[in-house]
């Protein structure tokens, strides 16, 4: 899978991935107000309204990208409403020919791992039939529970070419309570680092393997050493824009080619219209202003090749 989303981010020549985390207050005000009107309930109005919501953005922008993240948060707060939208939408964006990166950072041990890996990447067999559930292209894992809980992810990598990218060093603030703390004189997230590279190596496909790394922006140093200890391992990169990653911090997560990351944008693409840069667009247009904060983006990214 990992050369799917590297063949599409040549053809776009766009390292870039659009992240689906709409929140209600994200939303226009008229599109929450006719999906209320539209709707019985309350969290049917919320899932009909993110849905449409995402399906105007990716409308406006799939031509742009190789990839989109949904977070999955976002949709279960919603409860079932919100997981149809989410359904919607992951199928949505793969009939735009997108890669589609579940954020839903699962791991657990034995069957429970086994059966997150089934329900977002694998399938299920009822009775005669082989079906996927979520079916996303790749996702998120958390390997707090070490090989029991990502193993079975990578099980799903080999059998349905899929792809994971695994939390290694994450870019919110309190991230160093844990994976900053010394283990035998080396950080935690470098420890993970090597067993990134350990589960890689059996699922290879083409010179990276579809088991991927989370990497923040907001700490380009660690990036940087980071890119050089997982050689054959593609980067997700977090916290550009919102959360202060900008273009010059992005360079050392890229080979010299311009591969081996991807950089994450959501409130800075999804929101962009209740941006200064972008309020020309207004409300009605909000897709596009998405559409242009996704040329921007890229148009930054590039900048540093």
């Amino acid at each position: 899978m990992i050369s799917v989303l590297i063949d599409k981010i040549k053809e776009k020549n766009a390292p870039v991935v659009v992240g689906l985390d709409p929140m209600i207050d994200y939303i226009p005000k008229k599109m929450v107000d006719d999906a209320i009107t539209e709707q019985f309930g309350a969290l049917e109005a919320a899932g009909e309204a993110i849905w449409k919501f995402n399906k105007e953005i990716v409308d406006a922008t799939y031509d742009l990208i190789p990839a989109v993240k949904p977070q999955i948060a976002m949709y279960e707060q919603f409860g079932i409403p919100g997981l149809i939208a989410f359904d919607k939408t992951v199928k949505y964006c793969k009939e735009k020919g997108l890669v589609v990166i579940g954020d839903v950072k699962r791991g657990d041990i034995g069957s429970t791992s086994a059966a997150y890996a089934n329900g977002h990447i694998g399938a299920v067999t009822i009775g005669d039939t082989e079906v996927s559930a979520f079916d996303e292209d790749m996702v998120t894992v958390n390997p707090y529970l070490g090989t029991d809980g990502v193993k079975p992810f990578v099980d799903a990598c080999n059998e349905y070419d899929k792809g994971i990218f695994v939390l290694v060093k994450t870019s919110n603030p309190s991230s160093g309570e844990f994976q900053d703390q010394m283990i035998d004189g080396h950080p935690l997230y470098e420890l993970v680092a090597d067993k990134v590279n350990e589960w890689g190596m059996d699922s290879m496909d083409g010179e990276y393997s579809n088991v991927g790394a989370v990497v923040g922006a907001t700490y380009p140093e660690m990036g940087a050493f980071l890119r050089e200890k997982m050689p054959n391992t593609y980067i997700l990169v977090p916290g550009y824009g919102a959360q202060g990653g900008t273009a010059d911090t992005l360079r050392p997560y890229f080979n010299e080619d311009g591969l081996g990351a991807i950089v994450n944008s959501s409130r800075g693409i999804i929101c962009a219209y209740k941006q200064d840069k972008y309020k020309q667009f207004g409300d009605s247009k909000f897709y596009e202003a998405s559409r242009q904060a996704v040329v921007d983006m890229i148009e930054d990214i590039n900048s540093i090749f």
